[in-house]
């Protein structure tokens, strides 16, 4: 087989666990009785939380990023308490992303050996950072979210900025792989943004930025960046899952709502303008990271 073939074959044993550890986890919380609030009410998601999976993971496969906008809709709509919000994004984001990884690694080209470690250094980053993060009180995830929420809104404004400018401040380069020393930097960044990932920052805007800053053809982003998640997410999912983390019907919806999303994106609308769309996220980023530090405040203050 060629080395795509055995990637592919790798990301669709590991989901296949993800998928058996999701079914037998919800099975037995529900036959123990204990499938209550912590993993969310027995049905089918509701159509507002569907409306959310399609919208946030049709601009995700555009190069948006789904964690932040679904974040701030949850935090509007009061549908996931905020304990539970970094669960519920790796655990219902997980199959919409995947398919976006196939669809990207097949069609746009990037070195092996660059692809296949910061793919792997993102999943060791994901599987430290849920163990973490899936222990926390509501307290410490409102506080960790506010902070990074409010780094990915910067990113944000970067990215847009430079995408503004006539010459981009941050262009990028023509390879399409890395080696020593830079590929280093690159397995050390990628561990980071794959630990940060399970904390609700989205690994997109700052893997892209990372790419181009590497001297990396911006477009073999895509591939890396949606590969990371694609692998990291199913990891940090298994983790979230069996601490019971997460609330199932939103994660359902995210799941649901957006798989069908990602195919129509990539393969009927395929490219939007999206300067508009990018500071309206940035500015409902920021006002969710400042809801977010101001319910942590409160909680300490009671």
């Amino acid at each position: 087989m060629t080395p795509k073939a055995w990637l592919f074959l790798a990301l669709g044993l590991l989901v296949a666990y993800y998928v058996i550890v999701w079914i037998a986890s919800v099975r037995e919380r529900r036959a123990a009785g204990t499938a209550n609030d912590d993993v969310g009410p027995g049905g089918p998601p509701k159509p507002v939380e569907l409306f959310i999976g399609f919208v946030t993971n049709f601009f995700d496969t555009l190069g948006i990023g789904s964690y932040a906008p679904t974040t701030a809709m949850w935090k509007a709509w009061k549908i996931v308490d905020d304990r539970l919000i970094p669960g519920t994004l790796n655990v219902g984001h997980t199959p919409p992303t995947i398919v976006e990884a196939l669809i990207f690694i097949a069609i746009v080209e990037v070195e092996f050996k660059t692809l296949a470690l910061l793919l792997a250094a993102a999943a060791l980053g994901a599987w430290l950072g849920a163990g973490i993060v899936s222990g926390w009180s509501k307290r410490s995830v409102q506080l960790g979210m506010g902070i990074t929420l409010a780094i990915a809104a910067a990113l944000f404004i970067i990215k847009n900025l430079d995408e503004m400018r006539g010459t981009p401040m941050i262009p990028g380069g023509a390879a399409i792989g890395l080696s020593g020393a830079l590929l280093a930097v690159g397995f050390i960044g990628n561990f980071i943004l794959g630990a940060l990932m399970t904390l609700g920052v989205g690994l997109y805007a700052p893997c892209l930025i990372m790419i181009s800053l590497l001297g990396m053809n911006p477009t073999t982003a895509f591939p890396i960046m949606m590969g990371s998640c694609a692998f990291l997410m199913p990891v940090a999912s298994i983790r979230f899952i069996k601490k019971g983390s997460y609330a199932l019907r939103p994660a359902l919806g995210l799941s649901l709502g957006g798989v069908p999303a990602v195919l129509i994106a990539a393969f009927i609308v395929k490219s939007l303008p999206l300067t508009a769309v990018r500071w309206l996220v940035v500015i409902v980023v920021l006002y969710t990271s400042i809801t977010m530090l101001r319910s942590a405040r409160a909680a300490k203050a009671a």
